[in-house]
């Protein structure tokens, strides 16, 4: 029987939400706090709830979840006013109701924001009360942060360097509203403020508008001179029309020579900028309120405004960025980080010159870098490839241009959607360079196999249009990474459902809107990556967290062309399975190219063919009549994906071992056969589920028939150290059709049910025989352009020039030395640093991840019982098996994340 779910803070909160007339004021519940009602609560407690403002209803949510958390912790180290305004904060996002912002509670328990998001969290490690939703309020309110934080950083230096300082401060008001107008147009324009990019092109425009209409005295020489000696002068209405229509601010005249030196200094696109001002600027500036005064908004106006629009959002105040209030107060840690960009080889009393990689930086030299790359790529088919065009048996040339501009008036629209109202345009930026890359790379993939096959007719693949969307797909997914508009930083991946996917271009929202299956747009992606050379490593890396996604989670929803294949392969016979364990210790090389991959698993000429038959050259007809059953060629997609698949699971697999069964080494080869069992004969078990989980359940089912004291929450609290993992994994099962719940009930209604034949043979005296263990390769992808250790060294690397255009300032590696041939060194002494860098033992050198002190286990589940909370029913063992458990997971933590350094290296 399965166990009994306890009422736990996430299930009180499901209780205690309001409907939805609930959440405003009615006669049954006063908006106010009635403080006689909470005579059984702290006082203090009930003083912060009333200073906050919230309603009855949620002072008893928020006191029910700290009751919670001090049953759950050992030792409450934090002062009990801040868990309270934690509790609070919580309560209200799970509530959905309005109450207070989270300026207002972290004035009110004196935290930053930083602070702030890390006690959150901390709740959820202890005792599992932090929901998706909660959790995923909590990412874009730090997300939001750090852009924020990283936009005043910017906005600081650059006002530096345009304005002087004055005696009475005039420049510094000059500033303030600046840099209010800017929160307000930044909040107005765009749905998804989290967008960088987009957001300093607002900064800029907003510059561009203060410089020009303040007194020359205040500004730098550059700017002064920069400003345009005739300017279109400002139109007014008529008054013969004032008096029929509310006064409009007529449209604002750009000065293209200040903005251009705004974006030179910037080193930010001054076209793109332009499109910026044109439409998402010149529209705040006309929805300004300008009634009560007909002129430039005053400082009060902006302020009140503005005050309106962050009450309304209910986060963060971003006035206080100016104030440099501890609320909003960056870590030192992060500032340091800031400073690690190397110093070009100039003289040592220039080397300060280069500015440090802040992540405005970084993305504008991204985007500088991929613009300059597709500079000779046209919008259109070039020669060579309108050749490939006109070789084929079917010209797709019409095809594909009409293609084009179905896709892209569908992505334009969907993509402002997302960002916001008027950038409609942006998205048709973003397009245009994607198309451009999709040429690009498409003719390099057509001339890599017309020297592979030596064909220059390519008329089936050319008119997949599967194929022509997934590479414009892949195109557009390395442009939007590279605005950063699809980032997995801050756990950017898009889960899908609810208002956050709305305003999410996250990874795979760009299937969404190509109606693209996942398993299509993989077979993409590494032919892609070798046909771009000039792609950077973090960019390849996206892609390769893209393939990751896919396979583990994206390609086994319902509906995945990935079913049926698996179907029509399981009915040809075990002898011939997608992947036999045989080949599983060789390495994953292979030679199949996305052309292989989109005509698998007939190729152009192939046949039908006997068992048994020797297999005809695709060029020939097979003529041999038969009469027995025929069988289909192998899939290479198929095989492809899972031998990357196994891969991938045994990486997964092998480090979650490694934090939990060190002292059990023999388990692994096992736990691993059970596993690879499942996803080769029992993949309905993936259909809408995630990878991990059939990893985790096949832990703990061997565990168990070894008779391993290791238990579920164990598990899921070493899980949580791993990368790329989510809370949603294990919180979060299908179990049946739209009913979901926590990985213990999976194990115990669906897997358990379905393997137990299976799991019980490994406790026998013939257990099933054990699966080979993949070959792990360092990495599927090459970097040509990574830096490779100089034999004989452990401290000296070389790289290539990635391009001209890049300053050796921005190369890396970033923590040492960097050396460019055929530039000026500088002084003899920098020769002597190298020699005693090669020379030295030190390690200092060598990058480490502190990951800290092993984390608690899980005090509570929901899918604990009392007193029980195992699959079984068994009671819990002593605590000392616990903490040995997460002492093994803690003393080898450090020894994985070196060995991935080096794999990384």
């Amino acid at each position: 029987m399965p166990p009994k779910k306890r009422n736990s803070a996430a299930t009180q909160m499901k209780e205690l939400k309001p409907g939805a007339e609930s959440s405003s004021p009615d006669k049954k519940e006063s908006p106010e706090l009635s403080v006689k009602k909470h005579r059984d609560k702290d006082a203090e407690f009930v003083t912060l709830s009333k200073s906050l403002h919230v309603t009855d209803l949620v002072c008893d949510g928020a006191w029910k979840l700290w009751k919670t958390v001090q049953e759950a912790m050992d030792e409450v180290t934090d002062s009990h006013k801040r868990l309270w305004g934690t509790c609070l904060f919580v309560t209200v996002i799970e509530m959905d109701v309005a109450c207070f912002t989270l300026t207002q509670v972290l004035k009110a328990v004196s935290l930053n924001v930083k602070e702030f998001m890390g006690l959150a969290r901390k709740l959820d490690v202890n005792l599992d009360t932090i929901s998706t939703k909660v959790n995923s309020a909590l990412t874009r309110l730090e997300k939001k942060y750090d852009v924020m934080l990283a936009l005043y950083q910017r906005f600081e230096k650059t006002c530096k360097k345009i304005f002087v300082l004055t005696s009475d401060g005039k420049e510094r008001e000059t500033m303030r509203t600046c840099w209010t107008m800017f929160l307000l147009a930044k909040g107005r324009a765009l749905q998804m403020e989290d967008d960088l990019v987009i957001s300093f092109q607002l900064l800029l425009c907003t510059l561009e508008l203060f410089i020009k209409r303040c007194s020359p005295d205040l500004l730098q020489p550059l700017y002064k001179s920069a400003i345009s000696k005739v300017q279109s002068p400002p139109t007014r209405t008529s008054r013969r029309n004032q008096s029929k229509a509310k006064f409009r601010p007529p449209e604002p005249e750009v000065d293209v020579q200040l903005l251009e030196t705004l974006c030179k200094e910037n080193e930010c696109n001054a076209e793109e900028v332009k499109n910026v001002y044109q439409t998402s600027f010149s529209d705040f500036l006309n929805s300004l309120d300008t009634s009560k005064s007909p002129d430039f908004p005053q400082v009060k106006d902006i302020d009140q405004q503005y005050e309106e629009h962050y009450l309304k959002s209910r986060d963060i105040d971003g006035r206080l960025f100016f104030d440099g209030d501890e609320t909003v107060h960056a870590p030192k840690v992060e500032i340091s980080q800031l400073e690690r960009t190397p110093k070009k080889n100039l003289p040592d009393e220039d080397a300060g010159l280069i500015p440090p990689q802040t992540p405005i930086r970084a993305a504008m030299t991204s985007i500088q870098l991929l613009r300059g790359d597709l500079i000779s790529s046209g919008d259109q088919p070039s020669t060579v490839l309108a050749t490939y065009f006109k070789n084929c048996t079917v010209d797709p040339t019409q095809d594909v241009l009409k293609r084009l501009e179905t896709l892209g008036q569908m992505f334009s629209q969907r993509f402002g959607q997302a960002v916001g109202p008027r950038c409609v345009v942006y998205g048709r930026q973003r397009f245009t360079l994607g198309v451009r890359l999709y040429y690009k790379v498409m003719e390099a993939m057509l001339k890599s196999e017309e020297q592979r096959l030596s064909v220059q007719n390519f008329s089936k693949l050319l008119n997949d249009s599967t194929f022509h969307k997934s590479l414009l797909a892949c195109a557009l997914e390395v442009v939007m990474s590279t605005y950063g508009e699809s980032s997995f930083k801050n756990g950017g991946y898009n889960q899908g459902g609810g208002d956050a996917a709305e305003t999410n271009v996250c990874f795979p929202w760009i299937l969404d809107v190509f109606s693209l299956a996942a398993f299509d747009f993989y077979k993409v992606i590494e032919s892609f990556i070798k046909a771009e050379p000039t792609l950077s490593r973090d960019i390849v890396k996206h892609l390769e967290t893209c393939e990751n996604l896919i396979m583990e989670r994206i390609a086994w929803r319902t509906g995945s062309p990935l079913f049926e294949l698996l179907k029509q392969e399981h009915e040809i016979g075990v002898a011939e399975q997608v992947e036999t364990p045989a080949s599983f210790s060789q390495p994953l090389q292979h030679n199949h190219t996305a052309a292989d991959l989109y005509l698998s698993p007939m190729r152009p000429g192939s046949r039908v063919l006997p068992p048994g038959s020797p297999a005809t050259p695709s060029s020939q007809t097979s003529t041999q009549a038969t009469s027995q059953t025929p069988r289909h060629p192998k899939s290479n997609s198929l095989s492809l994906f899972y031998k990357k698949l196994y891969r991938l699971a045994y990486t997964r697999l092998k480090m979650l071992c490694s934090y939990l069964l060190t002292s059990h080494p023999e388990l692994e080869p096992i736990i691993w056969t059970l596993f690879q069992h499942t996803l080769q004969h029992e993949y309905e078990l993936m259909r809408d589920r995630h990878l991990d989980q059939l990893m985790m359940s096949a832990m703990y089912a061997i565990c168990k028939v070894k008779s391993v004291d290791l238990r579920f929450k164990t598990i899921v609290t070493a899980y949580k150290n791993m990368p790329n993992t989510s809370q949603e994994t294990f919180k979060h099962v299908l179990i049946t059709e739209g009913h979901y719940d926590s990985i213990i009930i999976f194990y115990n209604q669906v897997f358990m049910q379905k393997l137990k034949t299976n799991i019980l043979q490994y406790a026998s005296t013939r257990p099933p025989t054990l699966s080979p263990i993949p070959q792990i390769p360092r990495s599927p992808y090459k970097f040509p352009n990574s830096p490779l250790r100089v034999p004989g060294s452990n401290n000296v690397y070389i790289s290539p020039l990635k391009s001209t255009r890049m300053s050796p300032g921005m190369m890396t590696p970033r923590s040492r030395m960097l050396v460019s041939i055929g530039e000026s060194f500088g002084p003899s002494n920098r020769f002597q640093k190298i020699n005693q860098m090669v020379n030295s033992s030190d390690r200092s050198f060598k990058r480490t991840l502190d990951l800290g002190s092993a984390p608690k286990p899980l005090k509570r589940l929901r899918f604990d019982v009392d007193g029980q909370d195992e699959a079984d029913g068994s009671k819990s063992g002593a605590d000392s098996t616990l903490i040995q458990r997460l002492a093994e997971m803690s003393s080898t933590r450090s020894r994985m994340k070196e060995d991935a350094e080096s794999r990384k290296e």
